[in-house]
């Protein structure tokens, strides 16, 4: 059995950080426009629970980018399991209750039913304004890049939309600037 290996996290107070985190093998989870808005909206609830900033985020179907900047006593694994584990819960209950034919496929070698990709994703400090806004055009150019949407403000599951001045989506988010 290969061994799994665990990236490292630098936990430094106040760091934003840029992640991006998988759906089991890239598969388009995210398919269903409910089931953006349901990972958006538990986005917001845990957002306000948990009390981390967040900068700037995007839904893609098959993954999702964060840009968020934890408490000042808060870790970012806690925060990560919160996001993660509850949602994914709340889909695979979801889909066995409706006999869902996706379930099949998310199956791993050891048999275990997965929403989320295994390996922690992608995550990176940002220490500088520049990087800052730098990931954030890449997470609102995402769905452009990937020619869902003519224009950014088009994906309702973006915060580009915040920043234009629509503040009518589920999440809300921190600017660059307090």
């Amino acid at each position: 059995m290969e061994k799994r290996r665990h990236r490292k996290r630098y936990e430094h107070g106040g760091d934003a950080r840029y992640l991006t985190f998988s759906c089991f093998r890239r598969l388009p989870l995210f398919g269903n426009d409910r089931i953006k808005d349901a990972f958006a909206e538990h986005l917001e609830i845990r957002r306000q629970r948990d009390g981390f900033r967040l900068i700037a985020w995007v839904i893609m179907p098959e993954h999702v980018h964060l840009l968020l900047v934890p408490a000042p006593t808060q870790e970012l694994p806690p925060v990560l399991r919160g996001l993660k584990e509850p949602f994914a819960r709340m889909m695979l209950k979801t889909w066995r209750e409706l006999n869902a034919p996706i379930l099949s496929r998310l199956v791993d070698s050891r048999g275990l039913t997965r929403f989320w990709q295994r390996g922690g994703g992608y995550d990176r400090n940002i220490v500088s304004e520049h990087e800052l806004l730098e990931k954030t055009e890449y997470i609102h150019n995402n769905p452009m890049r990937r020619s869902l949407v003519e224009k950014a403000t088009a994906w309702p599951w973006l915060s580009a939309r915040w920043y234009a001045g629509d503040r009518g989506g589920p999440v809300s988010i921190d600017p660059l600037r307090p």
